[in-house]
């Protein structure tokens, strides 16, 4: 299931990077700093 714009504006930074998974191996990293980056798989 993709994300969408309100998903991506809620999430919030933790104390380890996280991945969200989109979908076709696109993912959005969220760093602890607050910065967000999408990756490809």
């Amino acid at each position: 299931m993709p994300l969408t714009d309100t998903q991506i504006k809620a999430i919030k930074p933790e104390a380890k990077a996280r991945k969200y998974a989109d979908e076709r191996g696109l993912y959005l990293e969220v760093a602890p700093s607050g910065g967000k980056w999408w990756r490809l798989k």
